[in-house]
């Protein structure tokens, strides 16, 4: 799951929410004790979610089937291909449109900038320019999402070809993307469920 994936997950709950985008930019327990502990519980979320998602076995099986060199990057396109079903469908999902949804998420951002690492607002700044979350919707903007990780990557890579696999992948992402993302959510909802009892709140 992406940015997009993981905000929806996270439902109206800001402090989750927080957490949800700060995921990816939180690297271990002393940086996790950095936040208050509504927000470390969505980064605990996060955290939970990814694995989760990668443990399913539709999940496996679309990893398993990409081609060549494109198979070491698999979960990085999966994880955008996600956003881009998501993005796609999100009247299905969400009765906030897209755009809405996008906006309130920023202005949580500018109202809680003391809680975003300088990563996450560069992220931010490239989302503003590109229109994103709602250009997610369009596969154009996902093909340049990836090929610019793949500048980003360190090591050679395919990611400047993915248009190559691109429609073949998405037919088998179409498939099993409902499936994969209702169980998602039944989890979350027992992940969030089995916290507060643990905590009686």
């Amino acid at each position: 799951m992406n940015f997009l994936a993981h905000l929806q997950l996270a439902g109206a709950d800001e402090n989750l929410r927080m957490g949800a985008m700060l995921g990816d930019f939180v690297r271990g327990q002393v940086a996790l004790e950095a936040f208050t502990p509504d927000v470390q519980a969505g980064i605990l979320l996060h955290r939970h979610i990814d694995s989760y998602t990668d443990a399913l076995p539709q999940t496996a099986a679309l990893r398993a089937w990409f081609p060549g060199d494109f198979r070491r990057y698999a979960g990085i396109i999966i994880d955008l291909g996600m956003d881009h079903e998501l993005a796609r469908n999100w009247g299905r999902w969400s009765k906030q449109t897209l755009e809405a949804f996008d906006g309130a998420v920023r202005e949580m951002l500018d109202r809680r900038a003391d809680e975003v690492p300088a990563e996450l607002w560069r992220f931010m700044d490239y989302a503003d320019r590109r229109g994103l979350f709602a250009a997610y919707r369009d596969r154009a903007e996902i093909l340049h999402s990836l090929r610019g990780i793949g500048r980003r990557l360190s090591r050679p890579n395919p990611l400047h070809r993915v248009d190559e696999i691109w429609n073949p992948f998405e037919l088998r992402l179409r498939l099993c993307f409902q499936p994969v993302f209702e169980k998602v959510q039944s989890d979350v909802a027992a992940w969030l469920k089995s916290k507060s009892t643990a905590t009686g709140s």
